[in-house]
């Protein structure tokens, strides 16, 4: 087994791209942190979900973002670990009334690293 810590930098610039895209409403730039087939899961509030990679940018498309809201946005890489071409991040993100938890799985093909599954919770305070 071949932990590539060396990597995290790189997955690093995925996720900026990924909290900037989120942040701004962007889903030409939050798309090209998913992989075409990435897939969503998600406990918000007791209720879960599961969406398509589209469905996803579809609903931050048509919501209004936090920084047109001018509501806080807050996020944080809290880790990464990375084992060959398989990584997870584990992210916090505040926005709105939601304080998230996401884990991002992370695939590298071709020295190109990209989000290809999102599991995600609210906590509540």
């Amino acid at each position: 087994m071949e932990t590539k810590t060396n990597h995290q930098e790189a997955i690093t610039v995925v996720i900026h791209p990924y909290f900037k895209g989120i942040k701004t409403g962007d889903t030409t730039l939050l798309g090209q942190t998913f992989h075409k087939d990435a897939l969503l899961f998600a406990d918000i509030n007791g209720t879960p979900y599961a969406k398509t990679r589209n469905d996803y940018l579809s609903g931050v498309a048509t919501r209004v973002s936090p920084e047109k809201s001018g509501q806080s946005f807050e996020s944080e890489i809290l880790s990464i670990e990375v084992i060959n071409s398989i990584a997870i991040a584990k992210l916090h993100v505040r926005m709105y009334a939601f304080n998230y938890y996401n884990f991002l799985t992370l695939h590298e093909t071709d020295d190109n690293w990209l989000i290809v599954n999102k599991t995600l919770t609210n906590v509540i305070d």
